[in-house]
């Protein structure tokens, strides 16, 4: 069996405002895209720096493709690819010298480098912009090339902050098709930071939860929806509105716990899903004209707001204006990852 990408053990991180990360245990395995979540001040960012060497912990350890981020932070930046929030270009230098002097902080070899940064530019959108300034470009622009570059090395294992924000619908479709590419077909393992969980919940298969440096939950989204939701529910679509005598007829079914109406139709609550068709059968025995039945299926956001519902949309919520920043700042992973 595969040695799992990355193993954290009691990770924390204090800085003189407080801890930043407090006990973090984890662990990811190969191929696995992980949907980091959690608001600003997190620690999500300070997870990243830990996992990349960037940073030291105050307590814990962290293992990341079988080396020690601590005293193998040089070898481990080789192999993986960062693309941050802020995206962390060098404004003087164009595009394609972006990507170039990533090239060089590998060891890559110069032909085959500019090799790549053509395919990638291409595969991004931005070969006709490769030998303009990265300053006047716009935010989509500029992440195309952020996450272009974080690709140059081939990593192992790719960081990702936000990487689809700011880009127009066709973009984003193509980004997150690439996320889920890397890492079903290369086998890559993915960190995904993102605020957009209906993307997440596309790729993700597996997702960890930070609030104020500790994690909440980890697990694979469905799993922790079984948890939260044990049993089964189902939308149907009648004709019209359930009578008294339809809702009765459901309800006897073996299997159901209750049947309430909704609008042209009703839910169905169960314990088990082979209930569907027994149900349905009892709503065209009753006479009710069955139009669909459709099991509500729980997706990673329904997990991550059930459990800011649990701890308040202050302490939780994506969009919680007044959250504290991260401790420390994106734009210095980039500069110092090479």
């Amino acid at each position: 069996m595969a040695e799992p990408t990355i193993v954290c053990n009691g990770l924390s991180r204090a800085f003189p405002e407080g801890l930043a990360l407090d006990g973090l245990d984890l662990r990811v395995e190969p191929g696995t895209v992980l949907a980091l979540l959690g608001p600003n001040g997190a620690g999500k960012t300070t997870t990243v720096r830990l996992l990349n060497g960037i940073l030291d912990p105050t307590s814990g350890s962290s293992r990341v493709l079988g080396l020690d981020p601590v005293t193998q932070g040089h070898e481990l930046r080789f192999r993986t690819g960062v693309m941050t929030e802020n995206a962390g270009l060098d404004d003087r230098l164009t595009a394609r010298e972006n990507m170039m002097a990533t090239a060089r902080m590998r060891g890559m070899e110069i032909a085959s480098a500019a090799k790549r940064v053509d395919e990638l530019l291409e595969r991004f959108g931005m070969r006709s912009h490769a030998d303009q300034r990265c300053q006047g470009f716009s935010t989509g622009q500029r992440r195309r090339v952020a996450l272009a570059r974080a690709l140059m090395s081939d990593p192992e294992v790719l960081f990702l902050d936000e990487p689809t924000s700011g880009l127009d619908p066709a973009a984003t479709e193509d980004v997150v098709d690439l996320i889920g590419s890397l890492a079903s077909d290369r086998g890559r393992t993915i960190i995904l930071c993102t605020h957009f969980l209906g993307e997440a919940t596309r790729v993700a298969d597996q997702m960890a939860i930070l609030n104020r440096g500790r994690l909440l939950v980890d697990g694979a989204p469905e799993e922790l929806a079984e948890q939260l939701w044990p049993h089964h529910e189902f939308d149907v679509v009648l004709a019209g509105p359930a009578s008294v005598a339809v809702l009765t007829a459901v309800s006897a079914v073996d299997g159901v716990i209750e049947a309430t109406a909704s609008g042209d139709g009703l839910l169905i609550l169960a314990r088990q899903r082979d209930v569907a068709p027994r149900a349905v059968a009892a709503l065209v025995a009753a006479g009710a004209e069955v139009f669909a039945l459709t099991p509500r299926v729980r997706t990673l956001a329904d997990v991550y707001f059930a459990y800011e519902e649990r701890l308040g949309t202050a302490s939780l919520g994506l969009r919680a204006a007044d959250a504290p920043a991260d401790r420390s700042g994106s734009d210095e992973l980039v500069a110092e990852h090479g």
